[in-house]
């Protein structure tokens, strides 16, 4: 395929991935109302609960309409994923082979349920972290927050959410490229468990133990699935390597052997 083809056929892509924004975008700024209103929900309950003034503020003329757009483009993003997601990856496979086209495919199947799980995962958990973060606010004092930042708090911890969960699908990418043995993934499993642990402390939605479980416990496993995958594929890898070894030193000594016949 000439250059000339390869722009075409990137322009086509970045069309049709403009197209499915666009289309979520409308959808999103249909459900900004609602979830605007669930977003502001616990800034409303830590008013009523500790008697203090809590509220979301809108300090321009126009911090609505753009707050509302930005939404409608970030909610059109996440519905889209699978959408340019998918462009993404039909504009790379003509240039890989058969074998790595169904690697990125599986990829793709897998990175797209688990980005979107991990948003959703984000969405369920931040009203507990605004009510942990907001506790510090002394006696006396008042929670007036700037829509446009509590807005870009929310995306911020959405798309964390949704990139930790994705986290797995690139240990195993980086682990089948050869550049990262499972092993060295189980030598940091303390780091591993313990940056989970306080992720888990700090949004579980309760302050019994049961609820951090609940919320870390699938990540554990998520992790932890992973190492062990990239443990059996090197230990697949290892045999393939050995077999591949002992059939060329056969092959060599067939060759050796040929060679000193035919010397004699």
């Amino acid at each position: 395929m000439s250059l000339k083809d390869h722009l075409i056929e990137l322009r086509n892509r970045l069309i049709k991935s403009a197209i499915g924004l666009l289309i979520a975008s409308v959808a999103g700024w249909i459900l900004y109302q609602p979830l605007f209103a669930a977003m502001a929900s616990p800034i409303t309950a830590i008013a009523k609960e500790r008697g203090i003034t809590a509220s979301i503020n809108f300090d321009g003329i126009s911090t609505s309409f753009d707050l509302q757009l930005q939404a409608a483009f970030f909610l059109g993003a996440i519905i889209s994923s699978p959408v340019w997601i998918y462009q993404l990856w039909a504009f790379v496979t003509p240039g890989l082979t058969s074998k790595e086209r169904r690697y990125t495919l599986g990829y793709m199947f897998s990175a797209i349920p688990l980005f979107l799980l991990g948003v959703w995962c984000g969405w369920l958990i931040m009203p507990n972290i605004v009510h942990a973060l907001t506790s510090f606010t002394p006696q006396g004092g008042s929670n007036i927050i700037h829509a446009t930042d509590y807005l870009t708090f929310v995306m911020q911890l959405l798309l964390f959410m949704g990139f930790a969960f994705l986290v797995p699908v690139v240990m195993v990418a980086v682990n089948m490229a050869g550049i990262v043995r499972g092993r060295t993934y189980f030598k940091a499993w303390r780091m591993t468990v313990l940056g989970i642990t306080v992720v888990a402390a700090m949004a579980a939605p309760g302050s019994d133990v049961y609820s951090m479980f609940f919320l870390g416990a699938p990540l554990l496993v998520l992790y932890f699935g992973a190492m062990g995958l990239c443990v059996l594929l090197d230990k697949r890898r290892d045999v393939r390597t050995a077999k591949n070894v002992q059939e060329s030193e056969a092959t060599a000594d067939l060759g050796t052997s040929a060679a000193d016949l035919e010397h004699l």
